[in-house]
């Protein structure tokens, strides 16, 4: 979930300090333009330009063959979230390829969940000739230490999908804007809580881990929504205990806060993990479904499961293949000892640890429910209707139209 300090003044001169929010989707345009100067071929390419086809990375083609070096990327684990190996493997080496590497080019590694496995990754891809380091770090202080070492070295850096609190100066971040996948969540809860009809909601909001920037994010834009809610007395907020990315934790403390409060009747659940953990325990009392909101993100099976089953109000999808092309598209400018261009690196995040904007690339998420899932995650292939609608979701599946 990076680069020198030559290539950093230039993106925080025409980005500033703020975070700057571009719309971006799976039907947007191609939006490339080319031009050469002084023998090398100048491309520059918008973040709204990615597609579901990767079309868009073809347009990096030139790019690629000014490059020098390997790009190696290293990702965190399998048990926090599927997606990595699912999606964001195969769907960084469709960009790649797309743009024209070559298996030599790049590299793709996963540390299972161990921050000194991703340390000896990195040492071994800079040992390899790599010019380029995509780190989905564990968590920051091992991430930052990495990122330390790489630049150390003159290897530029990318935080992929989460920020390395304190990482390396100069480097670029490209993931989702996490703080709109927050709000939402928080968002997802209101209309859901009116739909279901649920009275004087007692929420508990439940965060992700704490060690994890993305989590904070999420907080601030859940808990930003929520606010005037809890502040009118509409709702009320029953408690905000210690986060976690475990499920099992995650399910010992929602047990914990029922058993103390009764009277909750909803949830904030952080990911779909998390909220799948909180649902078993739901089904296990017998609370009905559509009677007790959850949330989640990541679209995973379980969570566009539990959406069917009236037990989840919805999830945020981020359409990987479009961070996965970011990222690329990041690591291939930097690869050519270029600056990428301000309609790519498109925005800026505050680095919380030494209160720095870190440039980088948003890519827009898409909250799910039962209304827009044919069109979102069925039609992008993120799931097979196949596993989506078992036997007993069959019926559900039909209502929602989908096929």
């Amino acid at each position: 979930m990076k680069v020198s300090s030559r290539h950093a003044v230039p993106m925080f001169t025409a980005l500033g300090a703020a975070v700057v929010l571009v719309a971006c989707s799976s039907s947007s345009s191609t939006k490339t333009t080319a031009t050469t100067s002084g023998g090398k071929t100048n491309v520059s390419i918008s973040a709204s330009a990615f597609t579901a086809d990767f079309s868009a990375m073809a347009q990096l083609k030139s790019l690629a063959a000014q490059g020098k070096g390997k790009i190696a990327v290293l990702l965190p684990d399998t048990t926090t979230s599927a997606r990595y190996e699912a999606f964001d493997r195969p769907y960084l080496t469709k960009a790649f390829q797309a743009a024209g590497l070559t298996a030599s080019d790049f590299k793709i590694d996963n540390a299972q969940g161990s921050a000194s496995t991703m340390q000896t990754q990195a040492e071994a891809a800079i040992t390899e000739g790599a010019s380029v380091l995509l780190v989905d770090a564990i968590d920051s202080g091992s991430g930052a230490a990495i990122e330390a070492n790489a630049t150390a070295k003159g290897v530029k850096v990318i935080d992929y999908d989460r920020l390395v609190k304190g990482g390396a100066a100069g480097r670029v971040y490209v993931s989702f804007d996490n703080v709109k996948v927050g709000q939402l969540i928080g968002q997802g809860e209101i209309d859901c809580i009116a739909s279901w009809n649920v009275q004087k909601p007692n929420i508990l909001v439940m965060n992700g881990d704490p060690t994890d920037n993305n989590a904070s994010l999420f907080a601030q834009g859940y808990n930003g929504v929520l606010k005037p809610m809890f502040d009118n007395n509409t709702y009320v907020k029953v408690g905000e205990p210690a986060g976690t990315w475990t499920p099992s934790v995650a399910a010992t403390t929602f047990d914990q806060q029922y058993t103390a409060h009764k009277n909750i009747n909803a949830v904030i659940t952080p990911n779909d993990d998390n909220a799948n953990a909180v649902i078993a325990q739901l089904q296990k009392l017998n609370i009905p479904a559509k009677t007790f909101p959850t949330t989640g993100q990541d679209a995973s099976l379980s969570g566009l499961q539990n959406i069917l089953k009236g037990y989840q109000c919805g999830t945020v999808y981020k359409p990987i293949y479009l961070e996965a092309q970011g990222a690329a598209a990041v690591a291939l400018y930097l690869r050519a000892g270029q600056t990428p261009p301000a309609s790519l690196v498109n925005g800026s995040t505050q680095d919380p640890s030494n209160n720095s904007a870190i440039p980088s690339t948003l890519l827009t998420p898409v909250w799910v429910t039962t209304q827009n899932l044919q069109a979102t995650v069925v039609t992008d292939g993120a799931v097979k209707v196949s596993d989506l609608c078992i036997t007993s979701l069959a019926s559900a599946c039909a209502t929602a139209g989908i096929k």
